[in-house]
Formats: structure tokens, sequence, C-alpha cells
């Protein structure tokens, strides 16, 4: 069984090697039992250390360690949204921060099924509003979105992604970032995106939260 403090600072490399964590922007979390171990405040994700963590509760508050990253309300919405979700991504990632920055294609997801990877890996993206780093309401509007997600975009901020495992919630925010890329190449053409129907068909496959836009 591998050790959760580890598993969290090898995927800060991994991430960090990536490109999509520059400077000291980006935090990481997993939640062990009732608990939740997340990236202290300006921490660089190349450099994590596995036993220099922030320990909080479901709710937030902090109980051991370092002062934590001051976007841990985005993290434990996520946690209190689905109790499958035992990582947390926020990344400053060029591609997926760009997108942030548009208008949303839809209501549920701000970016387009473009490919059946966005669709499998990620699922309906939506956008959350505006509001400053560490906004406890924009976090608790997160929480409450009435249908199924596990990734948003933070309006001119950047991405943030769950998973059942830190290695599902990294692969969704590389596939994040690649999709945005592919919508910010494409420009003002006009692509051919997924049918509802070949998007809901690999959303239902593969358990990805896809639905009507």
């Amino acid at each position: 069984m591998t050790d959760p403090r580890t598993d969290l600072a090898a995927a800060g490399a991994r991430l960090a090697a990536l490109g999509l964590s520059p400077g000291s922007s980006g935090n990481l979390s997993v939640r062990v039992d009732d608990h939740i171990l997340i990236t202290p405040t300006g921490a660089d994700l190349a450099e994590v250390d596995p036993d220099g963590l922030s320990v909080l509760d479901l709710a937030g508050t902090h109980l051991d360690g370092p002062r934590p990253s001051k976007e841990f309300p985005l993290h434990s919405a996520f946690y209190r949204r689905d109790p499958g979700n035992r990582a947390v991504v926020h990344l400053h990632a060029r591609n997926a921060t760009a997108v942030s920055c548009l208008p949303p294609w839809s209501v549920r997801s701000a970016v387009p099924p473009l490919t059946p990877y966005f669709v499998m890996r990620v699922g309906q993206t939506p956008l959350v509003p505006y509001a400053p780093p560490g906004d406890a309401d924009q976090a608790g509007g997160l929480a409450r979105l009435p249908f199924p997600l596990r990734a948003a975009l933070l309006q001119n901020h950047g991405p943030v992604l769950a998973g059942p495992t830190m290695a599902r919630a990294v692969d969704a925010a590389v596939e994040l970032e690649e999709v945005s890329a592919l919508l910010l190449a494409l420009g003002e053409r006009s692509p051919r995106l997924l049918t509802p129907e070949e998007a809901g068909a690999l959303g239902a496959k593969y358990d990805s939260p896809w639905g009507e836009n």
C-alpha cells in the first residue's frame, strides 16, 4: 500500500516537471480518513516535503503542521461534494488558465467535448465566477453546484480537479491542460465536437460526469 504523503510529493514533482505549476503556484491535497493533508502556503510543488504537510479536518480547521495553502476551501469543497474524492489538484497551468479567462462553452462546461479523452478523464468542467484566491464563498458555491463534476475552472485563475486517487486527479489535470491547448489553437474556427450521443456514451462507459448542456 502506498503512502499518501509520498504520493502527494511525487505528484507535485511530476506536475512541476511538466511545467504546470510555475513558481510556487498550485496546491495539492489528499484525504486520509477524516483529515486533509495539503501543501503549505507558498510551497514549491517541485520540492514538497512529505513530512511537512498541513493537516486539516474536513471543515478546514487547521489541526497540525505549517500554515496551509489559502486555497484549502476549494479542496474541502470537493471532499464535501463527494466522499469518493480522495485527492485534489489546483494549478495555474497556462492553457487551462487562459481558457478560464474566456466565455464558457455552456453552463455545465467551460470546455466543449473536443476529444474523447477529455470526456473520459475529466468530464464536464464548469466555469466558477471570479473571486479572490482563497475565497470561502466561491468554494461554497462550488460545493453546491447541482450537477456532478470532478473538475472546474476558476474564472481568471485556473483549474481545480478531484479524483479517487492522486494519480487519477493528476491525469485529469494533464488532460484538461491538453484539451485547453487544443481549444486555444483552434481559435475562431468552428471545430467538429463530439455529438451529445457520443459524449454521453463515453461518460456512461467510463463513469465520467457528462450531462445535458
